[in-house]
């Protein structure tokens, strides 16, 4: 009788017969549900961690072969050398001995792509504003990679050595091999992101080359390579947003991934300034017009001119409000800010003795 040791399906919750995608799912919805992050229960972290152990047995089909047969004694070195289908001692079983030495929180961000779930719960990074999700249905929002996986997916193109199911940033032990030790995260890695007022109005999608430095598959050295990161600015976004794309900066033996953030900042604009999500446009009047009434022409973000008239005197600094012509509110992008007026009065730089004398009969002397 084979002693099968770690019962990885029911670490899963799942039958011995469950089919590829439901063991995907099944991960999905356990690391999940005991990430240290979001489960603050004292066994929490040894739970994360026996279920990406069960996950990158049962995902690997070489691997979930052999502990079918021989459970985990023989997958972790138990079964004899030369044992086969009918058992140990039977001929034809490979000479094999795997042991889990990897970091469940290196799976867990392979397996999402490298985009934290948790910026739904929690509203952290990517730049997503918090939402409830249901521990128990918490993938549909995601989009599917190849293999019903996360973004990026785990296929053999973002798997490690032979495609036996090692995440990139880490070696499990083969044949009693891998990098046992625990790696640190670097700080972030912080860009700034410039925006101009328009993109802000309409929402956009930057696309932002990063080079970074990766750890190869021998688990030891690095190599450079660039990568595109797609940034969805959000209709009102204010200066000081950040957006975090976990993970995607530079690695190495020593240390994981750190995270990569860009801030987003406004550009200068030629003609207006912001103030949160109201735009400012400083209208110049003349003298002449202060004090006797005038109609200006003001320009918009959306290359529209609203005239705007005053009958009132006008002082330095005296401003006018066109309601709804701003930026979106971030919470209520459905709603705006305003387009503020701010009057600059121009003085002439001479006037002749009539002129003065004119002024002086009709204007009060205090």
């Amino acid at each position: 009788m084979v002693k099968m040791g770690k019962d990885y399906y029911s670490v899963l919750g799942i039958q011995k017969s469950a089919s590829e995608d439901e063991i995907k799912k099944a991960y999905r919805k356990q690391a999940l549900r005991y990430h240290p992050d979001k489960n603050k229960a004292p066994e929490a972290e040894d739970k994360f961690k026996e279920i990406a152990e069960a996950y990158d047995v049962l995902s690997d089909p070489k691997k979930k072969d052999i502990y079918d047969r021989f459970g985990e004694e023989g997958l972790k070195g138990g079964a004899p050398s030369g044992g086969g289908p009918g058992g140990p001692g039977c001929p034809g079983t490979p000479n094999f001995s795997y042991s889990f030495q990897g970091d469940p929180h290196a799976i867990f961000a392979e397996f999402f792509g490298g985009r934290s779930p948790f910026d739904h719960l929690f509203g952290g990074g990517g730049g997503r504003n918090g939402e409830d999700m249901d521990t128990d249905d918490p993938f549909s929002r995601f989009s599917m990679g190849p293999g019903g996986m996360g973004p990026g997916g785990m296929g053999p193109g973002g798997m490690g050595p032979g495609g036996m199911g090692f995440p990139r940033s880490f070696s499990a032990g083969m044949g009693g091999q891998g990098g046992g030790r625990s790696r640190r995260q670097d700080p972030p890695v912080v860009h700034d992101l410039r925006v101009t007022l328009e993109e802000v109005l309409t929402g956009c999608t930057k696309k932002m080359k990063i080079s970074r430095k990766r750890l190869n598959p021998d688990g030891h050295s690095t190599r450079s390579e660039d990568k595109i990161l797609e940034v969805e600015i959000k209709r009102g976004w204010k200066e000081g947003t950040k957006i975090t794309f976990p993970r995607e900066g530079d690695e190495s033996a020593s240390s994981l991934a750190a995270d990569v953030v860009f801030v987003v900042k406004d550009k200068p604009h030629p003609v207006f300034r912001r103030d949160g999500s109201d735009v400012v446009y400083r209208g110049k009047v003349s003298l002449k017009q202060a004090l006797c009434g005038c109609t200006i022409n003001v320009p918009t973000l959306e290359k529209r001119t609203v005239p705007v008239t005053t009958r009132d005197v006008v002082r330095p600094g005296m401003k006018r409000r066109i309601t709804g012509e701003g930026l979106p509110l971030p919470k209520h992008p459905d709603r705006r800010g305003d387009l503020v007026v701010e009057y600059e009065v121009t003085f002439p730089e001479r006037l002749s003795q009539s002129a003065r004398d004119t002024i002086a009969e009709v204007l009060p002397s205090s």
